[in-house]
């Protein structure tokens, strides 16, 4: 009896592990990123670096004859240096992981670029905010809107102001779309190649924002909490904001910037040399 217990106890155990082991080959067959996949992704990152360049031109136009104090010039400083390093970053991703560190420069580099205007209106420094969820092409998000996507239940997301008035008015937000195949599609609905993109700007929310890229129901992803860890980690000079002078802004400088550059210039403006930007401003 004993004898046949011990053989079943056996057979239970092989069973359940090969069980196992098919499970994860599936799992893996599933997440494998293709080469068009990843090209795919590191042209919706390298787009996303470009429009926080056309970005950074405005800004600078704007800041032409005022008063900027050395917070400011820091923070424009910052979002330069971000600029150039997400560029440079996103020319040696080889991996759709490495994606998340571009993503997280240009992050920081949209935050900083906030700052400035924000200083230079005499206003409070922005809260660190993850980036308008639906397209983050729109920079910092600044307000919790209840939305849900086509199929699924509502759910809290953060977006920037304009497209939170359209979600409150009913219409349509402003979708980032990306290629798939002969179709655009919302990025959050790209594909596991997408999931390091979403990781770079969302992933201080946990599973609440990344569960769907990784092939889960579209619905499924919003289960979870808020994101109040997100802003926290950078109230009072944490690792990316605060006055304290964390690694990522603030009025002490902090350790971010990759680049050695100058004080952004004095009085109004800021030069972009013939670079990128074509000239001077």
């Amino acid at each position: 009896m004993e004898f046949i217990l011990i053989i079943a106890v056996v057979v239970i155990a092989v069973l359940a592990y090969r069980s196992y082991r098919r499970t994860q080959l599936q799992t893996k067959q599933q997440h494998e990123i293709t080469a068009a996949e990843l090209e795919s992704v590191k042209r919706t990152a390298d787009e996303d670096i470009t429009r926080f360049g056309e970005e950074l031109q405005d800004l600078d136009l704007e800041m032409v004859g005022k008063d900027l104090g050395d917070g400011a010039r820091q923070d424009y400083q910052r979002a330069l240096d971000s600029y150039e390093s997400a560029k440079q970053a996103v020319g040696q991703v080889t991996e759709a992981d490495q994606i998340k560190h571009v993503i997280e420069i240009l992050e920081d580099g949209r935050y900083a670029a906030a700052c400035v205007r924000a200083r230079v209106a005499g206003e409070p420094l922005p809260q660190r905010r993850p980036s308008c969820f639906f397209n983050p092409q729109h920079g910092p998000s600044v307000v919790d809107v209840m939305w849900a996507p086509p199929g699924g239940a509502q759910r809290e997301v953060p977006a920037c102001a304009a497209d939170a008035e359209r979600v409150r008015a009913g219409a349509e937000p402003d979708v980032r779309k990306v290629m798939v195949g002969p179709q655009r599609v919302p990025y959050w609905e790209a594909g596991p190649a997408y999931s390091p993109y979403a990781q770079g700007m969302f992933g201080a929310l946990g599973g609440v924002m990344t569960g769907m890229f990784l092939g889960t129901m579209l619905g499924g992803m919003f289960a979870g909490g808020g994101y109040g860890d997100y802003a926290a980690g950078y109230d009072g000079g944490g690792d990316f904001g605060g006055d304290g002078g964390g690694d990522g802004g603030g009025d002490g400088g902090g350790d971010y910037n990759p680049f050695d550059g100058g004080d952004g210039g004095d009085g109004g403006g800021f030069d972009f040399g013939g670079g990128d930007f074509g000239g001077d401003f």
